[in-house]
């Protein structure tokens, strides 16, 4: 099966670990690499450094680039809790 490009959207990439384990699902879907383009609203250095490194040939599309991550592995500055916030959950 060919794609013609398969974009995958997530709202932020701290370490890396879900959008490389989203495109480990594509390529066994048989999906080629050069053919997906991660796009995020923010990315810690890290997470693209781990990503770069996995799947050099997926193209990378984030707004921002934020310093890194903290003792806990949250973006700094970051969004702050973005899934709470955006389902309302955070009140």
């Amino acid at each position: 099966m060919t794609l013609a490009i398969t974009v995958w959207n997530h709202s932020h990439s701290a370490t890396g670990g879900s959008v490389i384990r989203a495109i480990e699902v594509l390529l066994e879907h048989g999906v080629k690499q050069d053919r997906i383009v991660f796009l995020n609203l923010v990315a810690a250095p890290e997470g693209i450094e781990r990503l770069v490194k996995s799947f050099p040939q997926v193209r990378i599309v984030t707004a921002e680039v934020d310093e890194g991550l903290n003792s806990n592995k949250f973006i700094v500055p970051g969004l702050g809790d973005f899934g709470c916030r955006y389902f309302g959950t955070d009140r």
